[in-house]
């Protein structure tokens, strides 16, 4: 038989004030069937009433009995560390803004070989493009020819109603 878990109504309060901290519509969900559970309804009344199961409702219960509110919390989700602060990125990608804002073409090639030589490894391309959309750095390139530039026979009628 299953271990039933029981909330006194102190412990739904305190549910009920957590609920008006969180901003996770899925913490704040788990945190009221706490509360309604501190209230004294049933676990399949919960579940009725938060479109959920009986299980989940005790499931959540027990996490809360054994680690309190901080256990309904949402948990910060890990992804890979970055190899350099964000700070150091700014610095590294400062010195490459200058040689732009002096009328140098800079190439994601260069920025890719500096990064490589801060952080001691070899990286892919894709994480430069991360790291310049980060920055707010954005794809300028020069045009070849100017767009609204007439065709080559057009310029040579033009020359030649001109000339006489």
């Amino acid at each position: 038989m299953p271990k039933t878990y029981n909330i006194s109504a102190e412990q739904g309060k305190e549910a009920q004030k957590a609920r008006k901290t969180v901003k996770d519509k899925q913490a704040d969900k788990r945190l009221w069937a706490v509360q309604l559970r501190g209230e004294g309804k049933k676990n399949e009344e919960i579940a009725r009433q938060l479109e959920t199961s009986a299980d989940m409702v005790s499931r959540w219960v027990c996490e809360f009995v054994k680690d309190g509110t901080q256990a309904l919390m949402p948990k910060q989700r890990n992804g890979r560390p970055r190899n350099i602060s964000h700070e150091e990125e700014a610095a590294l990608l400062a010195e490459f803004a200058k040689l732009a804002e002096s009328g140098q073409i800079v190439e994601v090639s260069d920025i890719e070989v500096a990064y490589q030589e801060k952080v001691g490894h070899r990286i892919g391309t894709g994480q430069i493009y991360y790291v310049l959309r980060r920055h707010g750095w954005r794809k300028v390139m020069p045009r070849s020819k100017h767009p609204n530039k007439a065709s080559d026979e057009a310029i040579e009628a033009s020359k030649k109603l001109t000339v006489e």
